[in-house]
């Protein structure tokens, strides 16, 4: 099968190219370094036709290594550019390849438990994160319409990731400066970047369309994680501060995503691409 992965350097696609080869799909890489500029919508599709893929995996991101809440709506700019016009482009430059394409597991509608692939997402969100809402739709709307699967990756994990050796929350942990802010309720879910390449791979041999939480099995608070991790660094215990001095210093969005995410069910997943998360204990795991 030819297999375009398209954002084939970012933190998952590093992982998904080699397991491609390994079961023996015909892999072509696309990134900037590779020829494919997402966002040029010419030059993009000749790329794209050249390739002439089976299946595209569009894991189109430009995430910032470091975010400012205060700046998250600009810094998440490129990245919603790439989830609107990059899929479009995709799209019409192979109509009749498949479609599986990288969404996000942790902008549901707040509430109690787990949410499932039939809750709605935020509907509305802080300020900051209302672009990046609607790109999400956009590109949910525009896989479903070329008949595509999403899967929803939670708060990534594993090498070049934030939670990483050298990543930015990593280095915010040993530096003590991430508290926990209010109750610490935000609700966790993780994926490993490797558990996110194995599901791909699963996806590539099933028909399936709509959406898919890819993530671990075990939800887990801000209030509950933050000081597990820092400890497991070596790191300070983290710092408690009140809602409204951390809504001073990192906006609403901060403090949105430190007290009021939810969490994500990946039984949908497990279930229809026969896929279990390996890295299913992430606070057990070696940052």
């Amino acid at each position: 099968m030819r297999v375009l992965v398209a954002g084939a350097t970012g933190v998952i696609g590093r992982q998904l190219v080699p397991l491609l080869d390994a079961v023996g799909h015909r892999v072509i890489a696309g990134s900037r370094s590779t020829g494919l500029n997402a966002l040029d919508r010419d030059a993009a599709a000749r790329f794209v036709r050249a390739a002439a893929p089976d299946v595209i995996v569009n894991l189109l991101t430009a995430i910032p290594h470091t975010i400012n809440p205060l700046t998250f709506a600009r810094d998440m700019e490129l990245t919603n550019r790439l989830r609107t016009e990059g899929t479009r482009t995709l799209i019409e430059a192979a109509p009749g390849a498949r479609l599986i394409s990288q969404g996000l597991a942790y902008a549901y509608e707040p509430g109690d438990g787990p949410a499932d692939e039939e809750t709605p997402l935020w509907r509305d969100p802080p300020a900051e994160f209302v672009a990046v809402r609607d790109a999400l739709v956009d590109l949910e709307s525009r896989t479903a319409g070329a008949g595509g699967l999403v899967l929803r990756f939670g708060h990534l994990t594993g090498p070049g990731t934030a939670y990483g050796a050298g990543g930015s929350t990593t280095r915010a942990i040993l530096a003590g400066q991430l508290p926990v802010v209010g109750e610490g309720g935000s609700v966790f879910s993780f994926t490993s970047t490797h558990d996110a390449a194995t599901s791909i791979v699963a996806a590539l041999d099933r028909d399936l369309t709509g959406a898919l939480n890819v993530v671990d099995d075990t939800p887990v608070t801000v209030a509950d994680w933050l000081p597990a991790l820092a400890a497991r660094i070596g790191a300070p215990e983290p710092m408690r501060v009140p809602v409204e001095m951390a809504r001073s210093a990192v906006g609403g969005w901060g403090v949105a995503f430190m007290t009021g995410l939810r969490g994500a069910d990946n039984a949908r997943a497990r279930l229809q691409l026969n896929w279990r998360p390996r890295h299913a204990a992430f606070l057990h795991e070696t940052a």
